[in-house]
């Protein structure tokens, strides 16, 4: 089964096509990843594909469900971490993630909340307000509010941005966990030499355009500077 696809996808913005005739193809299961330089498109693709905003041209279908046409149904399978973590500041971690719990109907209960907590490392910090994290830890927590949802599909935008060594290690084990538990996982990542080790289909964008989908084993190596024009860790 395919559990995201594209075709002849195209979205623009003022002059400017972000992505330009895109097409391709992920299996149920997979873990992928979207890599290219800023501005290559990857953060658009990803919210074209959780419904954040519409495509201009083409199509695009998560387990078949067509993202236009079947945006409320797509959402329900989908969970989106972006570059805004819409947390709320003057609540605790626990009460962030029950309000997204009450909203899906999910156990509030604190013993569930805190489960979903130490899966991102946080459980120590629980009781404490999201305005005294630091962004890493901002970051890990907007990823257990995404995984609360158990969605089918996961789209992450830079997963191990803000994160420091341990998060990177987190972060690894959440996305292999995700792949033994059957849910198809695509991330925009700048982090190529990671990729290769961790997922199954590597995509490639270079100013909206796809130009290479394929093994993510058979990206370059980067060394420093790569042959794609930016730095690993960048």
């Amino acid at each position: 089964m395919i559990a995201v696809a594209a075709a002849g996808l195209c979205r623009r913005y003022g002059r400017r096509w972000a992505l330009a005739d895109v097409s391709f193809e992920v299996p149920a299961g997979a873990l992928a990843m979207v890599t290219g330089r800023n501005g290559s498109g990857k953060s658009t693709l990803l919210r074209v594909l959780a419904t954040a905003i519409r495509p201009d041209l083409g199509t695009a279908r998560i387990l078949g469900h067509d993202v236009r046409a079947e945006r409320e149904l797509v959402r329900r399978k989908v969970g989106l971490l972006g570059h805004r973590t819409h947390l709320y500041e003057p609540l605790t971690a626990l009460e962030n993630l029950a309000v997204v719990a009450r909203f899906l109907g999910a156990d509030a209960g604190r013993r569930a909340l805190l489960g979903h907590l130490e899966e991102v490392g946080l459980a120590d910090r629980g009781d404490d307000p999201v305005q005294t994290f630091s962004a890493g830890m901002r970051q890990r927590l907007a990823l257990a509010s995404v995984l609360l949802q158990r969605p089918e599909v996961v789209l992450l935008d830079e997963p191990y941005g803000h994160l420091d060594a341990p998060g990177f290690l987190l972060i690894d084990s959440l996305l292999q966990r995700l792949r033994a538990q059957g849910a198809t996982v695509l991330m925009a990542t700048h982090l190529i030499a990671r990729g290769r080790k961790l997922c199954d289909l590597g995509l490639v964008l270079e100013a909206g355009r796809l130009v290479y989908a394929g093994a993510a084993a058979q990206l370059p190596e980067p060394q420093g500077a790569d042959a794609l024009g930016f730095a690993e860790g960048a």
